[in-house]
C-alpha cells in the first residue's frame, strides 16, 4: 500500500470517527416536530335574526380550542337582509386565508354581481365552512348559491329540539360521533340535494301545525359538498340559537369540517388537547337556553 493510500484511508477513519462522536454528543430530535402553522381563517357574520356578537365568540373561541386555527372575524351590515358589506368591495377579499367560514344572514341581497364577487375565490378553489343562515344568503334567482352550498333551503319550521342521527358513520367528520337531540332549533327545509352534496346527519322534529295536526319533519342538516369540481365546502343549516353553537358536540363538528375543507383532517398535528369539562371559555357563565315554549304551532315544511 502507498503513502499516499495510507494516508487517505486514516483522514477517512477521523473523519468517521469525528461524525460519530458528534453523533453521540448531539442532542436527540427524534420525535420532535416543527411547529404547526395555524390556518388562517376569516369568519363572517352579520344580519338579520341572530345573536352574533355571541356567537362570534363561540365559533372562533371554540374551534381555535381544539385545532391550530388563527381567526380573524369581520362583523358588518347590522340586521338588516340587505347588506352589502364593505368587504366583499375588494376583489381580494379572501386571499390572505385559508378558509373562509361564512355565518352571515343577507336573505335579500339579490343582486347576481354582488354574488359572483363573493363566489368567485370560492370558484377558484378557496375552502369554506357555511354555516346556518348562509344557506338562505343571496338570492339572485340563480341556483349559483345554492350550488355552491350543496343544498337548497327556503326557510325552515318551529324552534323545537332536532334529533339528530349520522347518515354516515365512516365519514372523517362524523366518524365516532354520537347522535344527539339539539335544544330548541331551526329545521331547514331541503328543497334540493346537488348531486355534488354528500349528507351527513339527518335532523327530524316533531311539530303541530296550525290545525292541530301533528307530523314528524326530517332534512338533511348536515353535509359535505364539492363546489365547481374541486373547491372542499362544509355545511349545517343547525346553529340558529347560541346554546346550540356552544354545545361541545357541535364546536367538535365545526372543527372537524373546518380541518376537512382545508385537507388537514388526517393531519393529527392540527389538533389540541382539549378536554369540554376541563376547558372552560369566559363567556360561558353567561349563556343561557332559549325558553322552552314547546312546539309553536305553525305549518310544518314542506318535506
Amino acid at each position: 500500500m502507498t503513502r499516499h493510500s495510507l494516508t487517505s484511508l486514516f483522514v477517512f477513519a477521523l473523519a468517521f470517527v469525528g461524525s460519530v462522536q458528534a453523533a453521540e454528543l448531539a442532542p436527540s430530535v427524534e420525535g420532535t416536530k416543527a411547529p404547526t402553522k395555524p390556518l388562517k381563517a376569516l369568519l363572517i357574520v352579520g344580519g338579520c335574526c341572530h345573536d352574533y356578537d355571541f356567537q362570534k365568540r363561540i365559533i372562533a373561541d371554540g374551534i381555535s380550542a381544539r385545532a391550530h386555527v388563527e381567526f380573524t372575524v369581520v362583523h358588518d351590515g347590522g340586521t338588516a337582509t340587505d347588506s352589502k358589506i364593505k368587504l366583499y368591495e375588494d376583489p381580494n377579499w379572501a386571499d390572505a386565508f385559508d378558509v373562509i367560514l361564512h355565518d352571515e344572514c343577507f336573505a335579500a341581497v339579490k343582486e347576481q354581481a354582488w354574488m359572483d364577487r363573493i363566489l368567485a375565490p370560492h370558484k377558484a378553489g378557496k375552502p369554506a365552512v357555511l354555516l346556518h343562515c348562509a344557506m338562505h344568503c343571496y338570492r339572485s334567482g340563480t341556483d349559483e348559491w345554492f350550488k355552491f352550498c350543496g343544498i337548497q333551503s327556503s326557510g325552515h319550521g318551529p324552534q323545537v329540539p332536532i334529533e339528530l342521527t349520522n347518515l354516515d358513520d365512516q365519514h372523517p367528520i362524523t366518524n365516532g360521533a354520537a347522535n344527539w337531540t339539539t335544544i330548541q332549533e331551526e329545521l331547514y327545509n331541503n328543497l334540493k340535494v346537488f348531486d355534488t352534496a354528500h349528507p351527513l346527519q339527518r335532523g327530524k322534529q316533531h311539530v303541530k301545525a296550525k290545525d292541530g295536526t301533528e307530523s314528524d319533519v326530517e332534512y338533511v342538516v348536515t353535509w359535505t359538498n364539492t363546489y365547481n369540481e374541486k373547491t372542499r365546502v362544509f355545511a349545517t343549516t343547525l346553529g340558529h340559537n347560541s346554546f346550540t353553537c356552544a354545545d361541545p358536540r357541535y364546536l367538535d363538528m365545526l372543527t372537524r369540517g373546518l380541518l376537512w375543507s382545508c385537507d388537514k383532517l388526517g393531519d393529527e398535528s392540527y389538533f389540541k388537547p382539549f378536554d369540554a369539562e376541563k376547558n372552560k371559555f369566559e363567556w360561558q357563565d353567561k349563556l343561557q337556553p332559549p325558553q322552552a315554549k314547546g312546539p309553536k304551532p305553525t305549518k310544518a315544511p314542506a318535506k
